[in-house]
C-alpha cells in the first residue's frame, strides 16, 4: 500500500473521531467565544469531552486566522456562561492555525500540541470547510509525529500500547506535571477505543512499515532513522521543562479571568468563597497572599 492511500485513510479517521457529538450547551459555548476572539475553528478536548459532563471546567482550543504569533503562546483565558440557570465554566487556550499545524508536525520545539491530540478532541465549529480540513490535516499530522517518536522510543516488538506508554512517560517527564506517576496508563485504559488501530495507521501513513502481526508490530524503523528521530526528540525533551515555565510565567500576568477562575477552584475544593474585587480581579498576583492568609484561617476555623 503506498503513503498516499494510508494517510488518506488516516485522515478519514480522524475526521470521523473529531466529528464527535457534543452536547448543544458546548457547541454554543464554543460558538460564542469563536465570534469573540474571530477564531477559525474551535477545538474541544479534556475529561468533559469524554464524560459528557458540564460541571467542572470545559477546554477549549481556538485557533484563529493570521501568521505572526506571540513569541510564546498560547494565549489562555477563563470564560464563563449562564446555561439554564447553571454557570459553564470555560478555560481557552487560542493561537494561530497556522502555529497550530506547525507544532503538529514537529516543525516546532514544542512538543504539548502532538502529544495532547493524538489523545481524544472533537472539532466542534469551523469557519467554512477550508478551516475543517486544515484542522483536519493538523490532527492527523499530530497523530504521524506521535507515533514516529513512539516507534523510535519503544521496543523493537511489542503491542501498541507498549509503543503508546513509552511515548506518553516521554513527554510527561519533559514538562512540568502534576499529575502522578502511570499517568499513560490512565490515558490509555479510559481512551481505549480511540488508540484501538490508531498507532499502524499513523504508523504506515508517517512512511513506517509497523510489522502489524496480530496484536504485535515490528515497526520497520532502520538505525539511521531511529537516530535521526531521537535527536529530533532529545532537543525537544531538553526545551520542554523551559519552554512550560515560560508559559507558566507568561500566564501568571496574561491569564485573563484569573481571579475568577481562582476563587472557583478554591470554593469548589475547600468550600470557602472568595470575593472576586476589582483590585483582585486586575492584580490576581499581589491579591494572592491575602487570599491565602484567608484560606488558612478558613481551615483552622474548620478543624
Amino acid at each position: 500500500m503506498s503513503a498516499a492511500p494510508d494517510a488518506a485513510l488516516l485522515t478519514e479517521r480522524i475526521a470521523a473521531r473529531l466529528a464527535v457529538r457534543v452536547d448543544p450547551a458546548v457547541e454554543d459555548f464554543a460558538r460564542a467565544l469563536a465570534d469573540a476572539a474571530g477564531a477559525v475553528a474551535v477545538l474541544f478536548y479534556g475529561s468533559n469531552l469524554r464524560t459528557g459532563s458540564l460541571d467542572g471546567v470545559l477546554d477549549f482550543y481556538l485557533l484563529i486566522p493570521g501568521k505572526r504569533e506571540a513569541a510564546i503562546w498560547p494565549e489562555v483565558s477563563y470564560h464563563e456562561r449562564a446555561n439554564e440557570g447553571e454557570t459553564l465554566r470555560a478555560k481557552v487556550a487560542t493561537m494561530r492555525l497556522a502555529t497550530f499545524a506547525k507544532a503538529a508536525s514537529g516543525e516546532l520545539a514544542d512538543t504539548t500540541i502532538w502529544a495532547r491530540f493524538v489523545q481524544p478532541s472533537a472539532l466542534i465549529w469551523t469557519a467554512d470547510e477550508t478551516a475543517r480540513a486544515q484542522v483536519i490535516a493538523a490532527v492527523a499530522s499530530a497523530a504521524t509525529t506521535a507515533a514516529r517518536l513512539a516507534a523510535a522510543l519503544g521496543p523493537e516488538n511489542g503491542t501498541a500500547e507498549d509503543y503508546w506508554r513509552a511515548l506518553f512517560r516521554a513527554t510527561y517527564a519533559a514538562e512540568f506535571r502534576v499529575e502522578k506517576g502511570g499517568r499513560e496508563n490512565d490515558i490509555l485504559s479510559v481512551n481505549a477505543d480511540h488508540f484501538a488501530g490508531l498507532l499502524p495507521l499513523a504508523l504506515a501513513a508517517g512512511g513506517i512499515d509497523p510489522g502489524l502481526e496480530g496484536a504485535r508490530l515490528t515497526p520497520k524503523l532502520g538505525a539511521s532513522e531511529r537516530a535521526r528521530i531521537l535527536h529530533w526528540w532529545q532537543r525537544r525533551r531538553r526545551l520542554g521543562k523551559p519552554l512550560n515555565l515560560l508559559r507558566l510565567v507568561k500566564a501568571s500576568t496574561t491569564f485573563e479571568g484569573a481571579a475568577r477562575y481562582a476563587a472557583w477552584k478554591i470554593e469548589r475544593h475547600t468550600g470557602m468563597p472568595v470575593k472576586v474585587t476589582p483590585f483582585r480581579e486586575r492584580f490576581p498576583l499581589l491579591a494572592a497572599p491575602q487570599v491565602l492568609w484567608e484560606l488558612s484561617r478558613h481551615r483552622r476555623q474548620r478543624r
